[in-house]
């Protein structure tokens, strides 16, 4: 699907779908817990339904209700075998693959887009260290085994989602165990909203500077009713439109107490001179000068490609750096988000680990590749805001794997479709 964008400022009011981070942990929790969940989620992505298909194959049964509802009843008997579909979403593998291993299930997972290609290293290894057999044959993942207590230990600077799905699943072993973690911890935030979930489930963990000491034989139990809390990664998008338009956007449904690491863009859309005011859950934020400035892309990866687009018409330079990992999601986000903005008219080079921009007074407008990538996609329909001529994004649909009405609440601002 092609979608072509008229340039221009755009305004309004958005809602915010739920966050596709907190909706994976609660799903999780409940799927492991003693008692039936019900948990209110404002849209159901791609990624969140493969989470959900995931763990009913694991033994858990998930009903989706109206209005967003989606009812959990925990598992009780794991399979003989099950086959785990995980579709592009790396976080329903990284999580759900040692959670397997605690259940001592014969799980295939399927994995599809560019999944297969990402790092599992060094989570894999851990966990064949401590009684799983994994096995990788193109885009299946093939594990076994039961998983055993013990001292595991990880680097903090491949993917915080190895250590959460840790979390998660050492809790159910049969004796105690911990975890140490080295090194720089990157995504620091996703973590907490981790350690956050488990809480909330009844989960007792203690950690002790970079060391967490985690009690076997536990079950969560989470209340028996809970809302997934405003999607700040996809709140960004909006965010940005307003951070590029005289008149604003007003963002909706956003809590201030959020743990979310990219809660961050708040900060940062502000130091690139966009004036926001916070009222409750709603961010009102306007364009004023706009001036480029320095971005550490270690803590919130998935901001680039929108923040950049932001930069390529700020006046100045910018530099995105620790960036390295953007090459290793669904595109390599380095390399298509210079390749969006250049085919826009911005000047951007890209380094091997990060981005320098230099603000342009406007973009050009053009045709845009999506690369598969929803990010990339939405990002070019920010871009559309500074441009002065149409915006053609080709392969648009990627955006239903983490917003599916995305284009919808985009068409209802001021501006719009051709």
């Amino acid at each position: 699907m092609n979608k072509t964008l008229t340039p221009g400022e755009r305004t309004g009011c958005v809602r915010v779908p739920a966050s596709k981070s907190q909706a994976h942990r609660l799903l999780i929790c409940a799927a492991l817990g003693t008692g039936e969940t019900l948990i209110c989620c404002d849209g159901i992505s791609k990624d969140i339904k493969a989470t959900m298909d995931c763990l009913t194959a694991l033994g858990a049964e998930i009903l989706l209700l109206p209005d967003g509802q989606i009812l959990v009843k925990p598992i009780r008997a794991v399979p003989a075998r099950a086959d785990l579909y995980c579709g592009e979403s790396g976080s329903t593998l990284r999580f759900l693959l040692p959670l397997a291993g605690a259940l001592g299930a014969n799980a295939v997972f399927h994995m599809e887009g560019r999944l297969p290609k990402r790092p599992l290293a060094p989570l894999d290894e851990q966990l064949r260290a401590h009684g799983m057999q994994i096995e990788q044959e193109d885009d299946l993942l093939l594990c076994g085994g039961q998983l055993r207590p013990g001292a595991y230990t990880l680097p903090g600077n491949v993917s915080s989602q190895y250590i959460s799905g840790l979390l998660m699943a050492l809790p159910l072993l049969p004796g105690d165990s911990s975890l140490t973690v080295s090194g720089q911890v990157e995504s620091a935030a996703y973590i907490t909203m981790t350690e956050d979930a488990l809480s909330l489930s009844g989960i007792r963990l203690e950690k002790n500077d970079n060391r967490y000491s985690i009690p076997g034989r536990q079950r969560a139990k989470l209340p028996e009713q809970l809302q997934v809390e405003a999607d700040y990664s996809n709140a960004a998008f909006f965010l940005s439109i307003g951070a590029l338009s005289g008149p604003g956007m007003n963002v909706k449904g956003l809590s201030p107490d959020s743990s979310q690491g990219d809660k961050a863009v708040l900060e940062i859309l502000e130091r690139c001179g966009a004036e926001l005011w916070i009222r409750e859950d709603a961010v009102w934020i306007r364009r004023s000068e706009l001036r480029g400035c320095k971005i550490d892309a270690a803590p919130v990866p998935d901001l680039i490609p929108v923040l950049a687009v932001v930069a390529s018409v700020a006046k100045g330079e910018t530099r995105i750096v620790n960036a390295a990992r953007l090459r290793l999601k669904e595109s390599d986000r380095l390399a298509s988000t210079t390749q969006m903005l250049k085919a826009l008219g911005a000047d951007i080079t890209e380094l091997d680990d990060g981005l320098v921009i230099h603000g342009v007074e406007a973009l050009t407008g053009g045709t845009v590749d999506a690369c598969g990538d929803h990010r990339i996609a939405m990002a070019a329909a920010v871009a559309a805001c500074a441009c002065t001529g149409p915006v053609n994004v080709i392969g648009a649909e990627c955006v239903q794997k983490s917003y599916p009405r995305f284009w919808e609440d985009y068409e209802q601002l001021t501006g719009g479709e051709v």
